[in-house]
């Protein structure tokens, strides 16, 4: 299956809901008046795109239907997908030139982080790298044993300790390997709760000063893995971690079981953190590098 129809059909819920109640409200008007753009605001926020980037969004279709001299109803459409697409701004890939790269992996239980790293490491594998992951959610007994599946099944290497053992210490020793044996990427499993700011900022703190240690003064990527099923709770909890860990990127995990993918778009407005990779699927191939041209044409295009 191509790419544009894996990620078309993993946005179908998506799809149907935002596009089928922005046609038929257009349907519903025969001019472009405040009416329009009004209940147009309101099918965007029930979009889950949020209420700030909802206003966002029809601000600027409103200096385009005056810059433009637009009159039919019908003709917004177009704008409105090339408005987000422009809001989505272009595709940011992980920084990999380091070797080995070591990228932070975090996010609450329950949103697929562990799975996530697993189908990572399975796409990073297939690409010829040398991937070793580091099983830092030590206070979860199951994430260890899930995430040391997934280095069976991918071809990678894990590196675990005892459960409870310092999350901090695991990263340690997998730097240390990965120098040693000349890795490419070190995947870590961490921070799998959200505690309080606090603790949050004080575990990532020591992993990082750990990594700098290691690695010395280089960039480290922090990936936070959100639900998509969850909606406006996802923007809550990427603010929260925002404040708390230098995020570099969001994965966005199970778009294909939600009609509440317009929460990618909400993310990047308002947090300007840029989405990574989306998951389309339960397959390792079905998570996907974020391409927001792509996305909007899935949604938005005929």
């Amino acid at each position: 299956m191509r790419l544009f129809e894996k990620i078309k059909n993993g946005l179908a819920k998506t799809r149907a809901g935002m596009r089928s109640s922005i046609d038929s409200l257009i349907n519903s008007f025969t001019k472009i008046d405040e009416d329009l753009l009004d209940e147009l605001e309101e099918v965007l926020i029930l979009s889950d795109i949020g209420a700030a980037t909802s206003q966002n969004i029809i601000s600027e279709l409103r200096s385009k239907i005056k810059e433009k001299g637009i009159k039919d109803p019908q003709e917004i459409k177009v704008e409105i997908k090339a408005i987000i697409s422009n809001m989505l701004g272009e595709f940011v890939p992980l920084d990999l030139s380091q070797k080995p790269t070591v990228v932070l992996v975090i996010g609450v239980n329950g949103v697929g982080k562990t799975t996530t790293i697993g189908k990572l490491a399975s796409n990073y594998v297939k690409e010829g790298k040398k991937v070793l992951l580091a099983a830092a959610d030590t206070f979860r007994a199951a994430a260890v044993e899930q995430l040391s599946m997934w280095a069976e099944k991918s071809g990678a290497d894990i590196v675990t300790s005892f459960e409870g053992a310092d999350p901090a210490s695991v990263v340690y020793d997998a730097i240390s390997s990965a120098k040693a044996k000349d890795y490419d990427i070190v995947l870590c499993d961490t921070a799998g709760r959200l505690h309080n700011k606090k603790n949050l900022m004080d575990e990532l703190s020591k992993i990082s000063r750990v990594i700098q240690r290691e690695m010395g003064e280089v960039k480290t990527e922090v990936l936070l893995v959100l639900d998509a099923t969850t909606g406006q709770n996802a923007v809550n909890q990427a603010k929260i971690f925002k404040e708390a860990a230098g995020i570099t990127g969001i994965i966005l995990t199970k778009l294909d079981g939600t009609a509440k993918g317009g929460v990618v778009i909400s993310i990047k407005n308002e947090l300007d953190i840029p989405v990574r990779y989306i998951g389309v699927g339960e397959q390792a191939d079905d998570l996907q590098e974020f391409d927001p041209e792509m996305f909007a044409q899935a949604i938005f295009g005929e």
